[in-house]
């Protein structure tokens, strides 16, 4: 059985044809980091309200995804972008920049797409 890091590499092959290295490694570490912070502020976002009184769970994780989701869609879309360029780019020592930025900008995709929607899924329960 593949682990986590295995296919993340192979899907990284598969899709753009790039090998795995030590680029790509440090462009996971950093949308890890990033995914985790989302989280956490999403998170809080849902103490808080059960702290001020809501005790509805449902009601706790519409408002609280709808209060944080311009916060978390930023910090995504702001990374994204700012890779692309490298993820586009054809000079010289482009190979290194294009896995960290694909890496980045994909990642922080389904990061984004799991936070607003499996997180709330799973703080339901």
């Amino acid at each position: 059985m593949a682990t986590g890091l295995e296919s993340c590499a192979r899907s990284l092959r598969n899709i753009r044809g790039m090998p795995f290295s030590i680029s790509a490694g440090v462009g996971f570490i950093a949308l890890f980091a990033v995914a985790v912070l989302n989280g956490i502020v999403l998170i809080a976002e849902f103490n808080r309200l059960k702290k001020d009184g809501l005790t509805d769970v449902k009601r706790i994780v519409l408002m609280g995804t709808k209060v944080r989701l311009r916060l978390v869609l930023m910090t995504a879309f702001v990374a994204s972008l700012g890779f692309l360029p490298m993820a586009l780019s054809n000079g010289a020592g482009a190979e290194v920049q294009r896995l960290l930025a694909t890496v980045v900008i994909g990642g922080h995709l389904i990061a984004t797409l799991l936070t607003l929607f499996v997180l709330p899924s799973i703080h339901h329960f």
